[in-house]
């Protein structure tokens, strides 16, 4: 099951890099993004979408972890509370 998920996530990734090329050559132009007062330096769309990409994947496998440790410290609360309310007397 291991294998096809890795499978899987690789085929996704694959996938996002050929788009991101696509896109990329066919969009050379350069943008800037603007964020309140903030304007960025011209950069071409593919890299600013490669960028982007880059900063999503290795923030969710960042997350990811810290999702499991408050999933795990929830699923010990729920099953101390249903130890309690199942007491033999």
């Amino acid at each position: 099951m291991k294998t096809l998920a890795n499978l899987l996530i690789s085929i996704i990734v694959a996938f996002w890099v050929m788009a991101i090329a696509l896109l990329s050559v066919q969009n050379a132009a350069p943008v800037s993004l603007k964020f309140l007062t903030f304007e960025s330096i011209q950069i071409p769309v593919g890299l600013l979408l490669a960028f982007s990409a880059g900063v999503g994947i290795i923030g969710m496998a960042l997350l990811q972890p810290l999702w499991g440790v408050a999933g795990s410290r929830q699923s010990r609360e729920q099953l101390e509370d249903d130890n309690e309310f199942f007491v033999d007397e």
